[in-house]
């Protein structure tokens, strides 16, 4: 069963579900949480180290709306439009391989607005 949870930064509540894993589950019982927004193109990323295995496939070719993890960096990591990687197509492209857990659910783009800097609240959404 997919874990809901939301997403507040300045630019709005964005809403979304973790899928079903040990790092899921580690964040998701580390809510509600603040984290310190860094951004690269259209992605977000934050420091979040878990303990669990991160396991599953790292892949860097991203689609808007993916939630994933980068285990070098331990971080969530918000994909919502082009990054610096990307090609023609806009898709997004992670600088490193990222491991996918989740996804944002409807229009995301605002994200762009959150801040490089700025502060994201992370919650369950129950």
């Amino acid at each position: 069963m997919n874990i809901p949870f939301a997403v507040r930064t300045r630019a709005g509540v964005f809403k979304g579900h973790l899928f079903p894993c040990d790092v899921s589950d580690e964040i998701w019982l580390a809510m509600p949480v603040d984290l310190g927004i860094n951004m690269l193109g259209s992605m977000i990323y934050c420091e979040m180290p878990v303990d669990s295995d991160v396991g599953g496939d790292p892949v860097t070719d991203m689609e808007v709306g993916d939630v994933a993890y980068w285990p070098e960096a331990s971080a969530i990591c918000l994909f919502f439009g082009p990054t610096p990687l990307s090609g023609t197509d806009g898709k997004p492209v992670s600088p490193y391989p990222v491991v996918r857990i989740g996804r944002l659910e409807g229009d995301c783009s605002a994200l762009g607005m959150s801040g490089d800097g700025s502060t994201m609240h992370l919650y369950k959404d129950l």
